[in-house]
């Protein structure tokens, strides 16, 4: 399809994009748009440093290619590059979303309807003083062509809507949302009863909760917290373009090391159902199961082709980009807790005075961490007990990592219609994640 230039290695990435947009804040009809484009993102690799562009305009695409190879320093022997060899040659078609499927083909009345069903359990709750209703989605058909001979059809789809809410009594305030994506839209339209007992959880928590006794405490995590635990303690650290050139990191995370409790085991699957979900990633490798740590040991790490030449490793599906302006760089896909033997009472069994985390604000963390909990609860004997505010939880990634003494059974996996990861400039990216009920003998409290 493309003439790419001698002595290099080239890839073109062209993103055929479907976006839907709506957006209602107390009955007002702020936004509703449908959005197509094509675009695409080309680079050339001369052995030594990468050469970018990215155009709205697909005709010009011949002409990047000989631009870019122009200020390049073509090497015959390039196929024989480390970084080059790594780089897998898949074909064909791999389409998921099309046919019924296919977002874009879903009325935007529709669409409309479905999000405007849920706006009556907002109104009738008296607390609820301002509220939002957003739904989004999004279908990303990528074609992706490289010298080497890969040449791919892959897709990308989301759906998903959110609804976010302000409580007030007196002056107790309080925030708080339902937000749920898939990869159809078939899932989200007949969730009245689980939006209404979530308002319901609300007003609970904002008439009954009170602020919480810093200390140290053992905490159960729910699939959510346990997720963005995951996620912002350990995914990001799994992530190899983090620990190119740092050798202490290498050296406090080799493979092979145990860090962790022997019941503990994380994943990242590109394969998993969700807004996480990539059959391929955007340098055309294949996306992969990868068990991140494994009974407790360091078993593997996220790559790009880059980072797994480097490290004398194999690429494994994570080269990811937010949209056709950026370059691909290591990324999560679906990133959870594997699921452990107990169950949820089980689970509680023993802790006299201890947290549950049901709900999150948000989360960081790299050798240390913090969640910011929305909802909580104290643990009384093994039950759960009141309400209680929490402003932040935090601890030290390895330490909490080895004090995880429990996991149940029971697991879930998330995705959220708005928000995402952020890595560098690009941000939101869309990423699942999730796991099971998570108990941790101490973490910081406040």
């Amino acid at each position: 399809m493309f003439r790419f230039p001698g002595g290099l290695y080239s890839d073109v990435r062209i993103e055929d994009v479907f976006k839907t947009d709506i957006s209602v804040t107390l009955d007002r009809l702020d936004n509703m748009k449908e959005q197509r484009y094509r675009a695409a993102f080309i680079r050339v690799f001369d052995g030594r440093r990468w050469y970018y562009s990215s155009t709205t305009d697909i005709e010009s695409i011949q002409r990047e290619l000989e631009r870019l190879a122009g200020l390049s320093s073509p090497d015959p022997n390039i196929n024989n590059n480390k970084v080059v060899k790594t780089f897998e040659i898949n074909k064909g078609s791999f389409l998921n979303f099309s046919g019924s499927k296919d977002i874009s083909k879903t009325a935007l009345k529709e669409k409309m309807d479905l999000l405007s069903q849920y706006f009556p359990h907002l109104k009738v709750s008296e607390p609820i003083k301002f509220w939002r209703g957003q739904y989004i989605d999004q279908r990303v058909v990528k074609s992706f062509y490289s010298s080497k001979g890969s040449a791919l059809e892959f897709d990308y789809q989301r759906v998903g809507f959110r609804l976010s809410y302000q409580m007030s009594l007196g002056e107790e305030k309080f925030m708080d949302r339902y937000d749920l994506a898939g990869n159809d839209i078939s899932p989200l339209k007949d969730r009245r009863r689980e939006v209404q007992e979530r308002v319901k959880g609300s007003e609970h928590f904002l008439k009954n909760a009170t602020t919480v006794k810093p200390g140290k405490y053992t905490v159960v995590l729910s699939p959510e917290a346990a997720g963005v635990f995951a996620h912002e303690s350990f995914g990001h650290k799994s992530e190899a373009d983090f620990m190119l050139g740092d050798e202490t990191m290498m050296r406090e995370w080799s493979i092979g090391k145990k860090v962790g409790s022997d019941v503990l085991s994380i994943i990242d699957n590109g394969n998993h159902p969700g807004v996480g979900f990539v059959s391929f990633d955007d340098e055309g490798t294949r996306a992969r199961e990868t068990y991140l740590i494994k009974d407790g040991y360091l078993t593997g790490r996220l790559h790009s082709v880059e980072t797994a030449a480097a490290l004398g490793e194999q690429p494994t599906g994570n080269a990811r980009a937010v949209n056709f302006e950026y370059e691909p760089i290591v990324r999560m896909t679906t990133t959870y807790i594997s699921p452990g033997e107990l169950t949820f009472d089980e689970l509680l069994e023993g802790i006299e005075t201890g947290i549950y985390v049901g709900s999150l604000n948000h989360g960081s963390g790299m050798s240390t961490f913090t969640l910011a909990p929305n909802q909580a609860f104290m643990i009384r004997s093994g039950k759960i007990a009141e309400p209680v505010r929490i402003s932040v939880i935090s601890g030290s990634v390895f330490q909490t990592l080895n004090e995880i003494e429990g996991i149940t059974r029971d697991s879930k996996i998330l995705s959220f219609s708005l928000g995402g990861c952020g890595k560098m400039e690009q941000y939101p990216l869309p990423v699942g994640f999730g796991g099971p009920y998570v108990r941790v003998r101490s973490l910081n409290v406040q």
